[in-house]
């Protein structure tokens, strides 16, 4: 990565930022600091890793993101907008009655949504089986990205789903766990200890790097490690 690359992602995930904080402003509600541990990790893939087309969100053979934990949606809605999805002149009316921008993300309202979710655990099984749909379809070149919470990990549906996963061998889906150590009741270590994930993750068939997500160069080293792995999630 060049410098000037490593310049435009940073100044790219400022805005995502800033868009994250006038949207939770302006409806006096949400979930911002999921939204902004992610904040570089959406910046990358919708700029970088993940092959979309902003005029088309519905395109067939584009790569498919989950967001598993779906109450960060002003993260993914402010990717979205400053992707050119969306106005990034509707951020702020997030969670208005009248408006699109609803607190979890809908995919039948909201251009570049592509699977509707919230309850915590069942993203990733969705995005499982798209993943399973992509390789039944011979689709070799669709990618699917999930990425969870560490707090969403506690649920069992997310584990069934990493089986699923390894069983099917879908070397077309990366699963991207945010490890802020924060859950609503508090501390992921004291509300229920997953640690460690990484060694958890590889016991289930994955194949696994841990990284500082908010270094970018560290998020491209572990996405180009992720398109030389055949065989494996």
């Amino acid at each position: 990565m060049t410098k000037e690359e490593r310049l435009k992602l940073q100044i790219a995930a400022c805005k995502v930022r800033m868009g994250v904080i006038e949207s939770t402003h302006g409806a006096k509600a949400g979930h911002p600091g999921g939204s902004l541990s992610a904040a570089d990790m959406f910046t990358y893939l919708y700029n970088k890793e993940m092959r979309v087309d902003p005029t088309n969100p519905k395109w067939e053979d584009r790569d498919r993101f989950v967001l598993s934990k779906g109450h960060t949606a002003p993260g993914l809605y402010s990717a979205l907008a400053y992707r050119g999805f969306f106005p990034v002149e509707d951020l702020p009316t997030l969670r208005h009655i009248d408006s699109y921008l609803q607190g979890h993300p809908n995919m039948n309202t909201v251009p570049g949504v592509d699977m509707s979710t919230g309850s915590l655990g069942q993203g990733i099984s969705c995005a499982a089986g798209m993943a399973k749909a992509a390789k039944y379809l011979h689709k070799d070149d669709v990618r699917v990205y999930a990425l969870l919470g560490d707090g969403e990990i506690e649920e069992g549906e997310v584990w069934e789903a990493f089986l699923f996963a390894a069983k099917y061998k879908l070397d077309n889906l990366c699963v991207i766990i945010d490890l802020n150590g924060l859950q609503i009741d508090g501390p992921t270590s004291e509300v229920m200890p997953t640690d460690p994930v990484d060694a958890k993750m590889r016991d289930f068939g994955f194949r696994t790097v841990t990284i500082d997500g908010h270094d970018f160069a560290q998020i491209e080293d572990a996405f180009q490690y992720f398109h030389t792995q055949t065989g494996a999630p």
